[in-house]
């Protein structure tokens, strides 16, 4: 299926630029003259990104608008803007990634290569296949049980018929098994809305690495529309602790994607489920890792601690987007709450790329002789 892009942007120059980049990255662009025009056209049609040019009349409505919008409410939303505007003033209005004028082909193939692996990530995690199975939910607080049967399934979760038109709530760990498959998944979720009649929705929440990718991997090979997703992005890590890392990059993921790590270093090798919670546009990110068992604490303290006593080791590192949060609400966590240095600069006063990497080589410095668990860098 190809990827679509609503663009609202009135610079030929800027409009020349942006259809070749798109049109080399097999995504159609679908121009409008005006801020009225793409506002219809967000409420009739699907798209996977919203382009917009913040010097237009308009162009923040569209962007509000987009998120409000059933069917664009997930879409990539990429602004462009002068360099003069700050980052978290286009965040505020709904975007997801920041395009400065003026637009070069080489800027936007870097925007864009890193918006099209997310938009595909999330067309596939909303990619749902009709399917019946039957599941059992155990309410975590009640104790109790329910036998639901599933109308369709998708990675982010699960449609289902409700049992006599039952409203239940609260958090839940359901139980099943995918057709064709004998190990049963067991799963945290949460019911996110209820359709006509006895129809619900249940939302995955913090699915475990082994058990997504068996999802994932089901789902492509039931799906009449699977696709490739893109390959994971090679980058640099520059600073690691036990509750997340900074990573160098050209084309970094935006506040609030879900990102999978890999990082191998010699013989060790660690996966990591993450949100990005600080962008740098065209320098880097800042991921807090969401993962919290013993397992994953003692998988990143062996990390740190190779890097710690091999201080020349350049480990490799590959990320690969997950999708979008759709609840940003941990984002308002007051940093003096954290006791993870790292977590505090993501948490703590919003700060300037240059000044942000100060800081990172200032706690670095004060750090490095400390032990490995608690040090907020992993190598200078």
């Amino acid at each position: 299926m190809t990827l679509k892009a609503l663009l609202l942007c009135s610079d030929e120059k800027i409009v020349r630029v942006l259809r070749r980049t798109l049109g080399d990255l097999d995504i159609t662009a679908e121009l409008c003259p005006n801020a009225d025009a793409a506002l219809r056209k967000l409420t009739r049609q699907r798209y996977e990104a919203i382009v917009v040019d913040c010097s237009m009349d308009g162009a923040s409505d569209v962007l509000k608008s987009a998120r409000s919008a059933p069917c664009n409410k997930q879409a990539v939303a990429v602004a462009i803007v002068e360099p003069i505007i700050g980052l978290k003033a286009v965040f505020e209005i709904g975007a997801h990634f920041v395009l400065y004028t003026p637009v070069t082909m080489e800027r936007a193939r870097s925007s864009f290569r890193a918006a099209r692996a997310l938009m595909k990530s999330e067309r596939r995690r909303n990619a749902r296949v009709a399917v019946q199975i039957p599941v059992v939910m155990r309410n975590l607080a009640g104790g109790t049980n329910m036998q639901v049967t599933t109308t369709d399934l998708s990675e982010g979760g699960i449609a289902v018929n409700r049992p006599g038109g039952r409203r239940p709530t609260g958090k839940w760990q359901i139980v099943f098994t995918l057709p064709g498959t004998e190990q049963s998944l067991e799963l945290p979720a949460e019911f996110a809305w209820e359709g006509t009649g006895t129809q619900a929705g249940v939302r995955f929440q913090q699915v475990p690495l082994e058990a997504a990718r068996q999802l994932r991997e089901w789902l492509k090979q039931n799906s009449p529309d699977a696709e490739q997703d893109d390959p994971p992005i090679r980058c640099q890590l520059t600073d690691l602790s036990l509750g997340g890392c900074y990573l160098e990059l050209s084309s970094p993921f935006p506040p609030c994607s879900r990102v999978t790590l890999s990082m191998r270093a010699a013989d060790v090798e660690v996966r990591a489920q993450g949100v990005v919670r600080v962008m740098h546009p065209d320098k880097g990110m800042g991921v807090e890792f969401t993962q919290t068992t013993p397992e994953h604490r003692d998988a990143v303290e062996k990390f740190l601690r190779m890097l710690s006593e091999n201080r020349n080791l350049q480990p490799d590192l590959l990320v690969e987007p997950e999708g979008l949060e759709t609840d940003a609400s941990e984002m308002k966590r007051r940093s003096s709450d954290i006791d993870d240095p790292l977590l505090q600069l993501f948490y703590g006063e919003t700060l300037s790329a240059e000044a942000f990497q100060e800081a990172l080589r200032k706690q670095r410095a004060a750090t490095l002789p400390a032990s490995y668990g608690a040090a907020a860098a992993a190598h200078a």
